[in-house]
């Protein structure tokens, strides 16, 4: 039996609209990373004339890729793995070394959730006040008891193990109900609260003293910036990673959509509804820290702080200053990240789950078992001691490493070596109102194997140059290049193993 027929035939789970669809798909694009990654890159990297390398990215490389990922899942209805099966037997091993390095981060994305459930909890009474010698000592001493030295393991920390099985709890409860029941509605809820959180915080942060001088940080430009490769390199980082492209979790999603669905439509809403959030994001997020520099009688440049340092240290000295309901402000604040990275962490296992289902003839439940089962006992390595230096590594290796040279070989598969974009193309504009246009093949063909070949080097180069976060070079080659690693060679190796398609497909399918 040929693939194209199997994938024709095979029943599958549906999303029960095309809004919850989006909303879905916008979910997993919106994470922790637009709140606390995207301002940053912003203010770092030419501030307001950041916009331009942003939207040419997004023109160029975001949305193009993100348009075809719809279009494979659409076209084969399966998970990666069997969609590049469909497409070449031999590169079925592509879209499992993708699942791996989602399935991996998941791993280590919900121990942040079990974070915000903990700031969420201390924002009652503001109590990181507790500890004389500020936020920062807090967060890595009271809460993560954070070792002295890379290696030093040390034992589990309870304060951070208890929130992280209630995220898991959650997390496992979701994926248990399927993509309708679980996930569509998780986002039908989530991301209407989160939208609402979001303009709350930034409704409250631009009426804060200093505010102006925040912005005027973060939006003024600096044209001069846009001669520099790194800036340009950021902005297609930063599309890359906020759009979830890569991560093979786009096309598992569209795998669910009906027959008839406006593809480049859908891409374009899920794409500008991302690009949208991390703008307001930034909005708030600069507002609050000139807020901050004025209160302590500093530039905003000596508080500007990106990822953890943000989140976990940076904005608790922010709600602690706050003048009346400073509490309310700090759950809403780390409400707004814990339900951006549920929605995000759903989508990511969603992706491993429907390629192990289709591989070896599961169920839903059976797979979510062994996928949740082992991923949290991987997780429990991020809650002991030393957990924040191996998530910090592992992260910065799979995202560097993983996703973007992902993409490059599955771009330059489609396009190049099995020359199938002219297919796609009349698939996605067959069915969609909103036409690809040659913008969107001179894109996906010359210009993003162009840039993430660049990027890819370019970041490999500057790697070579010196140690990530001087970590010691044992902890980078055994958890940072060994990550990277290992999940292509686990793509390799599920590869090679039997697929049950052929004569249980409709079972694999069944939940």
């Amino acid at each position: 039996m040929s693939d194209d027929a199997v994938v024709q035939h095979a029943p599958r789970d549906q999303w029960g609209t095309k809004l919850g669809f989006i909303l879905a798909a916008a979910g997993s694009a919106i994470g922790l990373g637009n709140i606390w990654r995207y301002p940053y890159v912003v203010y770092e990297n030419g501030g307001g004339a950041f916009l331009i390398p942003y939207f040419v990215a997004l023109a160029t490389a975001g949305l193009p890729i993100l348009i075809l990922e719809y279009g494979l899942g659409h076209r084969f209805r399966r998970g990666a793995p069997f969609t590049f099966r469909a497409l070449s037997q031999r590169w079925e091993w592509l879209g499992w070394w993708q699942a791996s390095v989602s399935f991996l981060i998941a791993t280590y994305y919900v121990v942040i959730l079990a974070w915000c459930l903990s700031f969420i909890v201390y924002s009652f009474g503001t109590q990181w006040e507790d500890n004389p010698e500020g936020t920062g000592a807090f967060f890595l001493n009271d809460y993560l008891g954070l070792a002295d030295s890379f290696w030093s393991v040390g034992s589990i920390q309870l304060k951070v193990l208890i929130p992280l099985l209630i995220a898991w709890a959650l997390v496992y409860f979701l994926m248990r109900r399927g993509v309708n029941k679980g996930i569509e509605l998780a986002a039908r809820i989530l991301m209407p609260l989160l939208i609402v959180m979001l303009l709350v915080i930034v409704i409250r942060a631009i009426t804060l003293d200093g505010a102006g001088t925040g912005l005027n940080t973060l939006f003024t430009p600096d044209f001069g910036a846009l001669g520099e490769p790194a800036v340009w390199v950021a902005a297609y980082g930063q599309v890359f990673f906020s759009l979830s492209i890569a991560f093979s979790i786009m096309i598992a999603y569209s795998s669910y959509l009906p027959r008839r669905t406006d593809l480049t439509n859908t891409g374009f809403v899920v794409g500008l509804s991302n690009a949208g959030f991390e703008f307001l994001a930034a909005i708030g997020v600069f507002a609050a820290l000139g807020f901050l520099a004025l209160s302590q009688g500093v530039g905003v440049t000596e508080v500007v702080e990106s990822g953890v340092g943000l989140a976990f240290v940076v904005f608790p000295q922010i709600i602690s200053t706050l003048p009346g309901l400073n509490s309310l402000f700090g759950v809403l604040f780390f409400g707004a990240l814990f339900f951006a990275g549920v929605t995000s962490m759903v989508s990511i296992l969603e992706c491993v789950v429907a390629a192990i289902r289709e591989k070896f003839n599961l169920s839903r439940t059976a797979a979510v078992n062994w996928i949740c089962g082992v991923a949290v006992l991987i997780s429990l390595l991020y809650v002991t001691r030393g957990g924040l230096f191996y998530l910090d590594t592992v992260d910065h290796f799979l995202n560097q490493y993983g996703l973007v040279t992902a993409g490059l070989v599955e771009v330059i598969l489609v396009a190049w070596i099995l020359r199938r974009l002219g297919e796609m193309r009349s698939h996605i504009d067959g069915i969609s109102y909103v036409r690809t246009g040659p913008w969107w093949t001179i894109s996906l063909a010359v210009l993003t194997p162009l840039l993430l070949g660049y990027m890819t080097i370019y970041n490999l180069w500057n790697e070579l140059q010196e140690r990530y976060e001087d970590y010691p070079a044992s902890g980078l080659i055994a958890l940072g290049w060994g990550a990277a690693v290992f999940v292509i060679v686990l793509g390799v190796v599920l590869s090679l193993l039997r697929p049950q398609e052929e004569l249980t497909v409709d079972q694999a399918t069944r939940g």
